[in-house]
């Protein structure tokens, strides 16, 4: 059984190394917020969890990512499982995530009881990509 815990100012080169999209600040300033999960094989970090409040409401996976080293063996569905038990103990009663409909992230989501909620494109040149697709789940209910 993996372990996962909030993320610390000393896993910055583990998280730089699985996560380009955000600075170092920021990372600092998500971790503080516990916005920020690490997950641990053997006592060594091998995946990630960062989260925000779409709507300055509902928890937001914004990036889920396994090492391929440790892909195939439960971290994702550990790491997710972990969020969304302290989302529901925090008194949020859905989560939301989003993949590209080009990844197979969404077959995934939808095997942990994520469901399509709609999507959008992004056309503005040098940030065009397929379609986003956006998923919900109802977490009111332990899984």
């Amino acid at each position: 059984m993996p372990a996962i815990r909030p993320a610390i100012p000393s896993d910055w080169p583990f998280w730089r190394s699985l996560d380009g999209h955000i600075s170092q600040e920021l990372f600092l300033r998500k971790a503080a917020a516990g916005e920020c999960y690490v997950a641990l094989e053997d006592g060594a970090p091998a995946g990630l969890l960062r989260w925000n409040l779409f709507w300055d409401a509902v928890p937001f996976c914004t990036l889920l990512y396994v090492d391929a080293a440790h892909r195939g063996g439960g971290l994702g569905r550990a790491l997710m499982r972990r969020w969304e038990d302290d989302m529901r103990a925090a008194g949020h009663g859905m989560v939301m995530t989003s993949t590209q409909v080009d990844e197979t992230a969404q077959h995934f989501y939808r095997k942990l009881g994520y469901a399509d909620a709609g999507g959008f494109t992004v056309t503005v040149p040098g940030y065009e990509q397929p379609l986003e697709l956006v998923m919900t789940k109802d977490i009111r209910r332990t899984s």
